[in-house]
């Protein structure tokens, strides 16, 4: 019993298998990249806001 691509599949040569695995680890990288931190001082304002939220008046 043969597989379901055993006869009409195309092969791929090694540097075609390659190229498409660069190119989906690039997409896969731009896609998924952290977030950006926030300057500094909104950073900080932000902190700000959370510890006069805790805080009782």
């Amino acid at each position: 019993m043969a597989g379901p691509f055993a006869d009409d599949s195309e092969q791929i040569d090694r540097r075609t298998s390659r190229s498409i695995c660069d190119a989906v680890g690039e997409r896969l990288q731009q896609s998924l990249r952290p977030e950006p931190r926030l300057p500094t001082h909104l950073e900080q304002l932000l902190n700000e806001l959370q510890r006069r939220d805790r805080d009782p008046h």
